[in-house]
């Protein structure tokens, strides 16, 4: 069978541009190299699937770190709105939640992968599993390099019009994003900006015994030296290399994006302030641990901080106020005691590196952008080339900005003629 369109990935963006390429009466065929489609996207969430965020679609730019600009026009297009009543058009209901992020009231990120699924059949996609594509073969023509086919790594051709590549990036690769799609859009003459992994979980110098450790309501300061260039507040994690967490992934996003970051990184430059009591001063909780000491009087500073902190804090905190574990609570002193608000108003980790990229949500880096008409997301070096999502050198914060931008992309590409 003759197909005009070939699209290369089935995450949410490939699925997106396949479905909208189909509804002009294109012929397309969907090609994956996993065993099924929407891997990716069933995970997203934390399997609960955060579709989106409901701010203003003007605000969304500013959650775009790398190259939000080239965004505005794929975002004013399909926005956040256009998304939202697009599933709720395939029987996906959805509800917000804090930080305005938009999930499904299924609670499951399946609903999304189900609906889209049933979508592609719907609208008569060809859908290929496992299945790999070697490279894009293209002609000249009047000096104009054009997509002619896709060649598979069976040795199968696929002839077409137009191919849109959306393989993602390379966190994740068990899902599929293994990096394939950068080899194959460097061979066809574009600039790949180096891959590395953003909202990614941080190794610290320090190792404290809280593995396993979550915390919520908590606020942090990231600083470059004594430069702070990030703050959040919400929840975190303690794991047994480090750091993460929603608040920890967001500031490994503006971490990464530091001039001479490896070698801040080696000399113990970048650290996270961690407020564990933020609602309270520094004077008010001064007061709350003087009345906790009142109620716990006789005993021992260590078993005094329990109406304070989780059970597993206490002996970090304990050392990092310099105070006796022993000392009886009513022999702290005013100064000691303010020591031991330093420590809970300043907990301090000291950021070693980033974690490998696989453990990355998504991918910084990419197709470069300046080869990528934002209007249409076609490539500017290949006619009929086009990206769409995490391939392409755009990433943003957590909160449901990555998928907007999968799906704006997808939407964007699949609008070809």
């Amino acid at each position: 069978m003759q197909y005009k369109v070939v699209v290369i990935g089935a995450g949410p963006a490939g699925m997106m541009s396949a479905i909208e390429s189909a509804k002009l009466g294109n012929e397309v065929i969907l090609l994956e190299r996993m065993n099924r489609v929407g891997k990716k996207l069933a995970i997203t969430g934390k399997g609960r699937g955060n579709l989106t965020n409901n701010i203003d679609i003007e605000d969304f730019i500013k959650n775009v770190p790398g190259n939000g600009k080239f965004l505005y026009s794929a975002f004013n297009r399909f926005t956040n709105r256009d998304l939202i009543a697009y599933f709720n058009s395939l029987g996906v209901d959805t509800k917000v939640e804090r930080g305005e992020r938009v999930f499904p009231v299924s609670d499951t990120a399946m609903s999304f992968v189900d609906a889209l699924k049933k979508e592609l059949k719907n609208k008569d996609v060809k859908v290929k599993i496992s299945t790999l594509v070697k490279e894009i073969l293209t002609v000249v023509e009047r000096n104009v390099k054009k997509v002619s086919g896709v060649l598979l790594e069976s040795g199968e051709e696929i002839p077409c019009d137009k191919v849109i590549i959306a393989t993602g990036g390379k966190s994740y690769s068990a899902t599929g994003s293994d990096g394939t799609g950068y080899k194959i859009a460097k061979k066809l003459g574009h600039t790949i900006i180096e891959p590395k992994g953003s909202l990614i979980p941080l190794e610290t110098y320090e190792k404290y015994d809280l593995q396993g450790l979550s915390l919520k309501n908590v606020a942090i300061r990231v600083l470059d030296g004594s430069k702070e260039i990030y703050n959040d507040f919400g929840e975190m994690l303690f794991t047994h290399f480090g750091v993460s967490g929603p608040i920890i992934l967001s500031a490994s996003a503006h971490i990464l994006r530091l001039k001479n970051i490896e070698e801040k990184l080696k000399s113990k430059e970048i650290k996270i302030l961690i407020d564990l009591k933020p609602a309270l001063s520094a004077e008010k909780l001064s007061q709350r641990i003087q009345r906790d000491f009142e109620k716990f009087t006789k005993k021992q500073f260590k078993n005094a901080l329990s109406d304070l902190l989780p059970s597993k804090m206490i002996p970090e905190i304990v050392k990092l106020s310099g105070i006796s574990p022993d000392k009886q609570v009513d022999q702290i002193t005013k100064a000691e005691r303010e020591c031991l608000v330093k420590a809970l108003k300043e907990f301090t980790v000291t950021i070693k590196k980033f974690r490998p990229i696989d453990e990355a949500i998504i991918t910084a880096g990419g197709v470069s952008v300046k080869e990528i008409n934002p209007q249409t997301m076609e490539s500017k070096l290949v006619k009929g080339l086009y990206f769409a999502g995490e391939i392409i050198d755009v990433d943003a914060y957590t909160g449901g900005f990555n998928l907007q931008i999968a799906f704006s992309t997808g939407f964007v590409a699949g609008q070809l003629e």
